[in-house]
C-alpha cells in the first residue's frame, strides 16, 4: 500500500511547512504495518531524532493504561469517581443549575470529556484570562491537581454529566490520580512500568526535571516558550517526551495488543464532534480526524485514529492505509495542526 509513497515525497512536504513563517520546526514519521516502508523527515530548528514534548497526545498513554487497569479488574468505566477519589476532592466538583451532581460523575465521564467540568487550562478565570494566556505570556508555573480543583470549583461547569462532550484537561488530572491511587505508584513510575519498559524505549521519559533542556522548544506563533514548571507538573496531561520513531512505537503497541487487548478499542468508538480546540471526533479516550468528504471524495480514508496535542504533536493510525503517523511542528496556535494535518493526509492519499 505505501508504494507510492516515497521520501522523496515526504521531504518536501515537510520542508515546505517551514515557509510558512509561524512555524520553526517540523518532524514528521511515517510507517507501514509490516514496517517494510520506515520513514522520518525533519526541516528547520529540530533533528530526525529529536526529543519533543509530546503535550496531549500523553492521553493516549492514559487510555492504554486504563484499558490495562480495566483488563485486571481494577477500575471499569462505570465506576463513581468517589470510588477512587478522597471525599474532599469530590464533593463540589460538579454543581450546575442547582444540582450538585459531584458524586455521579463516573470514569467514564472523565476519559470520554463528557463530564462537563471545566476545562482550567482554556477556561476563562473571573478575571476575564485563562491558564493558558498566562503561560503563553511567560508565566511558567505549575498546575498541580489540587490547584487545578482549587479554581474549577470556582467556575460553572459547561453541562449535565453525559449531556454534551467539551475538551477538558481537569478531566485527565482526576483520571491521574484515580491511576495513582489504585497503583499506589505516581504516574511517571506507571507509565514507565506499563508501557516504556515493555516497549524497551530508550528516549521516551516523563519530563521531570527543570533543568532538563533537551526537548525542543514549542513556539506561540513567533514566540519561543520554555516552561519546564509547568511541564513537569502535568505528566498526566502533557508531560511526556519522546521522539517521532518511539511515539509511532507506542502508537502501534496501542492497536495491535500488545498494552491490552485490542479487541477493547472497538469500545472506545463512542464518536461526539468537537469544536474546541479545533475540530475532531472525541470517543472513550481516543480521537478521530474529522476528514470532510470532499477530501477525498473517490477514495474514503477510512478511520484515523489517535491523538492530538496542543502543540501539534500528534500520534495517529489510519487502518485503511496501515500508515502510522507521528510528529510535531512544535507549534501552539492551531497552523502547525493544519500543517500536519495536510502531510496526514498527503501520505494517506498517496498510500490508498
Amino acid at each position: 500500500m505505501t508504494k507510492k509513497l516515497t521520501p522523496e515525497q515526504i521531504n518536501p512536504w515537510v520542508e515546505k511547512i517551514i515557509n510558512n513563517k509561524s512555524i520553526f520546526s517540523a518532524i514528521f514519521h511515517v510507517e507501514n504495518e509490516d514496517r517494510s516502508f520506515v520513514h522520518t523527515a525533519a526541516a528547520g530548528d529540530i533533528q530526525p531524532d529529536s526529543k519533543y514534548f509530546i503535550a496531549s497526545t500523553t492521553k493516549l498513554y492514559v487510555s492504554a493504561v486504563l484499558l490495562r487497569l480495566m483488563e485486571e479488574g481494577k477500575i471499569s468505566l462505570e465506576d463513581k469517581l468517589d470510588k477512587h477519589l478522597p471525599d474532599e476532592m469530590v464533593q463540589g466538583l460538579h454543581k450546575y443549575k442547582g444540582t450538585d451532581y459531584s458524586r455521579q460523575l463516573t470514569v467514564q465521564h472523565l476519559l470520554s470529556n463528557t463530564s462537563g467540568i471545566p476545562d482550567y487550562f482554556f477556561h476563562k478565570q473571573p478575571d476575564g484570562k485563562t491558564a493558558a494566556d498566562a503561560l503563553i505570556a511567560g508565566d511558567d508555573q505549575p498546575w498541580h491537581l489540587e490547584k487545578t480543583l482549587e479554581v474549577v470549583k470556582t467556575l460553572t461547569p459547561k453541562f449535565k454529566p453525559g449531556a454534551k462532550a467539551a475538551y477538558s484537561d481537569t478531566n485527565y488530572q482526576l483520571l491521574g490520580r484515580i491511576i495513582e491511587n489504585i497503583t499506589g505508584k505516581p504516574i511517571e513510575e506507571v507509565f514507565r512500568e506499563f508501557i516504556f519498559e515493555p516497549l524497551k524505549l530508550q528516549n521516551t521519559y516523563s519530563y521531570k526535571d527543570i533543568t532538563d533542556t533537551s526537548p525542543a522548544k514549542f513556539y506561540a506563533g513567533s514566540q519561543p516558550l520554555w516552561l519546564p514548571r509547568y511541564m513537569a507538573s502535568v505528566t498526566v496531561e502533557g508531560g511526556i517526551v519522546s521522539t517521532a520513531e518511539e511515539s509511532a512505537r507506542v502508537l502501534r503497541a496501542f492497536f495491535n495488543g500488545e498494552l491490552f487487548p485490542k479487541e477493547r478499542i472497538e469500545a472506545l468508538k463512542k464518536w461526539r464532534m468537537l469544536f474546541s480546540p479545533g475540530v475532531f471526533y472525541f470517543g472513550i479516550g481516543l480521537e478521530k480526524i474529522w476528514v470532510p468528504w470532499i477530501a477525498s471524495p473517490f477514495k474514503p480514508m477510512g478511520e484515523t485514529l489517535g491523538f492530538w496535542g496542543q502543540t501539534s504533536a500528534f500520534a495517529f493510525y489510519n487502518s485503511k492505509t496501515g500508515l502510522y503517523m507521528t510528529g510535531t511542528a512544535n507549534q501552539f496556535n492551531g497552523k502547525g495542526h493544519q500543517a500536519m494535518g495536510n502531510l496526514m493526509f498527503k501520505c494517506m492519499k498517496s498510500a490508498l
